[in-house]
């Protein structure tokens, strides 16, 4: 059905719902590259008006990719929680936006209400929220996941210690840990993208990362972010697999071009869960969370599968497949595809709180990898703001990298320096089992997490000689 606001003398009319979310999403280079921007400012805000005025049953009955065509689009309809959704199936998108504002929309809410709400209804409130409403909200929202730590508490923020290397190299990688590690990185995950994609490679080096978790008995959880299908295999080999990596995406078709469907994330997970490896905690469960997603806006423009949406509503679409496998952890990688997408600071900057809120108000353990790349028109300067208004945000972890360089991957993130400012001036600290750990190997100061001890603690003496 067509929507339509008038703004003056001039009257604007949008043919159906994907094309009124597309222009009335806040300016960005890759709507643009795809055709569905606004032309101008005028016609955003009257998109954004008239989108205020649609009412939330509306994405319930105008699927904006077909619901015949499209994997994702069935699993969001026909996993809708209608009982979630009935106390607020009386609002507006404007209406919504109210409500999450209200003091109403406390912790507790929020978490009844995430299973009513689509993808597209947070994409959609999104775009009429500026960056505070964006920053509040995801704040009221409480994500809490576990495997040998919990992830998503209050008052923490976690890290992924990212110690790639172009060579896949044992002295290179553990040298990464150990510096991770002595400035209290590393308590979301150990992930390593391996240089070398293969099964063979991958073995090495999850044998590798459990050895030092094992020895050192930290309360951490390992990943080699390899293809969903070698993991599967590695499991079947026997290797000491604890997270299951994949990269997702919004449409079906996005996740045919990384060689996945909903039936193989299931597969893995219930191979993974199969292992039991996630720690008995005190309340008698394990921990299960065994899954980790990586996202970001562009994936489905790349593969040519967006079906003429906007890149920040099919972004939106691909955390209703990450929720279907109660991950540990998801991100994205909100800078890494690059200026074709995302063209320069301010516009990472809106991603990465537009995706983290989204992903939050659907009930998902959200961080992000606050980066760009070396051609886009942005600087550290603008990920220190991303970094800090995303920690007052609530996010549940970010990157850690020496030196904010990945040698690897090229491109610029977040270092164990970021991780630690982050923690000292908003009064944050790592997850309490890693923070425990922390003041035992005498790596931080007793009641100070963001306190480093200024000496090698005597442990770690023999790990850049690889012997653990």
């Amino acid at each position: 059905m067509p929507y339509a606001h008038s703004i003056g003398s001039q009257r604007y009319v949008f043919e159906d719902l994907r094309t009124l979310m597309a222009r009335a999403t806040p300016a960005r280079s890759g709507d643009e590259l795809a055709g569905v921007a606004a032309q101008s400012s005028a016609e955003r805000a009257a998109a954004q008006m008239a989108l205020a005025d649609v009412p939330l049953r509306a994405f319930l009955n105008e699927a904006v990719v077909p619901y015949e065509e499209d994997e994702v689009t069935r699993l969001i309809i026909d996993t809708h929680d209608a009982g979630a959704f009935a106390p607020l199936a009386h609002l507006t998108v404007g209406g919504l936006r109210d409500w999450l504002l209200s003091d109403q929309a406390d912790s507790a809410a929020l978490t009844r209400a995430a299973r009513g709400f689509t993808p597209e209804m947070a994409a959609a409130v999104s775009k009429i929220m500026r960056h505070q409403d964006l920053i509040l909200v995801a704040r009221k929202c409480r994500v809490e996941t576990r495997f040998r730590d919990t992830v998503g508490l209050p008052g923490r923020l976690s890290t992924r210690l990212q110690p790639n290397h172009p060579t896949d190299s044992a002295a290179g990688i553990a040298a990464s840990v150990l510096d991770g590690l002595l400035y209290g990185s590393g308590d979301a995950v150990i992930g390593i993208n391996p240089a070398s994609d293969n099964v063979a490679q991958v073995t090495l080096l999850l044998e590798m990362l459990d050895a030092v978790i094992q020895r050192y008995e930290i309360p951490t959880q390992s990943c080699v972010l390899t293809h969903v299908t070698n993991t599967i295999q590695c499991i079947e080999r026997g290797a000491p697999v604890d997270l299951v990596f994949q990269s997702i995406g919004g449409t079906e078709g996005t996740n045919r071009s990384f060689g996945i469907d909903l039936a193989v994330l299931g597969e893995a997970r219930d191979a993974a869960l199969s292992l039991e490896r996630g720690a008995m905690f005190a309340d008698g469960r394990r921990g299960t969370n065994v899954m980790y997603f990586e996202t970001g806006q562009g994936s489905a423009l790349s593969a040519q599968a967006n079906h003429g949406c906007d890149q920040q509503t099919i972004e939106a679409r691909a955390y209703a497949v990450a929720r279907r496998f109660e991950p540990l952890l998801v991100n994205s990688v909100v800078g890494f595809i690059g200026p074709e997408y995302l063209y320069d600071g301010r516009q990472i900057i809106r991603a990465g709180l537009e995706d983290h809120f989204c992903a939050k108000l659907l009930g998902l353990p959200m961080g992000c990898d606050i980066c760009y790349t070396n051609h886009a028109e942005a600087d550290q300067n603008d990920m220190d703001t991303l970094l800090t208004l995303l920690g007052v945000a609530g996010c549940s972890f970010i990157m850690g990298i020496p030196g904010s360089d990945d040698v690897m991957l090229n491109y610029q993130t977040t270092s164990f320096h970021d991780a630690l400012y982050a923690r000292r001036v908003l009064g944050l600290k790592p997850a309490p089992e890693f923070e425990q750990w922390l003041e035992k190997m005498r790596i931080t100061q007793p009641g100070s997490p963001d306190r480093l001890v200024d000496a090698l603690p005597p442990a770690f003496g023999r790990m850049l000689e690889h012997r653990v």
